[in-house]
Parts: C-alpha cells; sequence; structure tokens
C-alpha cells in the first residue's frame, strides 16, 4: 500500500550511503533531516494550531465560559466548540499534521528493514526494488554504527554493569517528552478535555515510541531520536521572540 513512498525511501537511503562512504548512521541522520525540511509546512501548521488553541485559554470569552460552565462539563464543551467554531480555530489542528506525518514513520521502518537485508532472499527482494546504477558496489549494506548494529534493537553493553543499557530508546522517549510538551497547549480549567487528551498523550506517546524503540531495529530508533532533537529546534527557532528592528538613524537609542 505504501510501496510509492517506501521505494523512493530506499533508493535515497541508500543513494546517500554511498555519498557518506557507506557509513549507513549516518546516512539515516542526513536523509531523517531532509525529510523534516519537507515536511517544514506541516511542522509550522502544527504549531500555529497549538499556538491558537493555547491563546484562546486568555481569550475572554473562553475565561466566561470557564466561569459560567465550570460544573457542567458536557456544557463547557459545547460552548467550548462553538467558540473554536466562532472564531475560526480548529482544535484538531495541531494533531493532524502528525497524523498525516504517520505514513512517512511506517514507509521509514520499511525502507530500513529493507536496506539491512540479511538473507539471501531478502537482498534479492532488497536489489528488485534498487534503481541506482552502483548498486551492486553497495549491497549488502554496512549496519555498524557507533557500538550498534542497526538492524538489530539497540543496547550498550558496559562491562561493569550486569545489564545493557537501551540507550537510544531512552533518548526517543526524552525527546518525544519535550517535543509533545512543546506542542500541547495548556489549560487552566479541569474540565477541558482537549487539555486533558493532551495531557495523557504526553505521558503515553513518548513511552509508546520508547516501546517501538526499545524492540525493533536500531536504525528506526536513531531516525526517531534525530527527528525529534531537529523539530526541537525548529520549535525553538520558531516560538523565540523576534528581535525588533533597528530604529532609524543606525538603531541608536534615544537620550
Amino acid at each position: 500500500m505504501l510501496e510509492f513512498i517506501i521505494v523512493p525511501f530506499t533508493n535515497a537511503l541508500v543513494f546517500i550511503y554511498g555519498l557518506l562512504g557507506q557509513n549507513f548512521g549516518l546516512a539515516i541522520i542526513v536523509f531523517t533531516i531532509l525529510v523534516n525540511l519537507v515536511t517544514y509546512p506541516f511542522t509550522v501548521q502544527q504549531l500555529k494550531g497549538a499556538k491558537a488553541t493555547q491563546d484562546l485559554q486568555n481569550h475572554p470569552k473562553m475565561k466566561e465560559i470557564q466561569r459560567k460552565y465550570k460544573d457542567n462539563k458536557e456544557k463547557f464543551a459545547q460552548e467550548q466548540m462553538k467558540l473554536y467554531q466562532e472564531l475560526g480555530i480548529n482544535p484538531l489542528g495541531a494533531c493532524l499534521p502528525t497524523l498525516i506525518q504517520f505514513p512517512l514513520l511506517i514507509a521509514m521502518y520499511w525502507s530500513i528493514t529493507r536496506a539491512l537485508a540479511a538473507t539471501p532472499l531478502q537482498l534479492l527482494q532488497f536489489t528488485r526494488g534498487i534503481a541506482l546504477p552502483n548498486a551492486a558496489e553497495l549491497i549488502p549494506l554496512n549496519s555498524q554504527f557507533l557500538w550498534m548494529d542497526l538492524g538489530q534493537p539497540e543496547r550498550l553493553h558496559l562491562g561493569f554493569l550486569p545489564f545493557d543499557i537501551p540507550v537510544l530508546a531512552i533518548l526517543v522517549m526524552i525527546t518525544s517528552y519535550f517535543q509533545s510538551k512543546m506542542m500541547t497547549p495548556t489549560s487552566n480549567n479541569p474540565g477541558d478535555q482537549s487539555a486533558q487528551m493532551g495531557r495523557a498523550m504526553n505521558l503515553y506517546m513518548p513511552l509508546l515510541m520508547a516501546y517501538i524503540s526499545y524492540i525493533y531495529a536500531a536504525g528506526l530508533a536513531l531516525y526517531f531520536v534525530t527527528g525529534n532533537i531537529f523539530r526541537l529546534v525548529q520549535y525553538y527557532l520558531m516560538r523565540r521572540p523576534k528581535p525588533q528592528a533597528a530604529l532609524p538613524g543606525g538603531g541608536n537609542k534615544p537620550g
């Protein structure tokens, strides 16, 4: 179903892999950044939706609704939705772009899985989908990156510890939490169902992403971490207060 995305993704990964001295870890990092640059408009829409929903909490009409219907959750939800419609705010504006990007996530998983084919049958299936002229020189791909095998779940073994540490899974959980926190509007009203849902997502989504990173190939976890860090930087730059324009006459402050 997603072959029209998976095949180009796989070819792009292998192409970047060849350019970067056959380092598949760096190829995943570079490709992740490129994908996030392409989906930048969705990121902007997501951030604007979250900001509009958060600004709404300070709107006089919202404060009146909170005061008037604080003990009637059903009526509060109805009036809140009316206010959304009146102001032209989509309460799902911060969520829809994320849903749109889910097919890209699935395609990335299958692209990494195919690129790291190990058995003869997997390699045969992989080569059939590669359109690069020098593919035969690159296959099979080198899956080693730092301490990890990108085709296997990541664990860091330290000789003085009796257990292995899932470093990438931990990083995915932390970065996913801060990303969700930045994108979820805050609300002081305990009856705000959208805020309650946001708080639940802040808790469960990082855990889910960490679990996926723990059980699946390290290449996918590396994709998660890189994407999360890149988007956190994007959010910070987009939300950072813009410097004031210089004053006429060289920008000197009045004495």
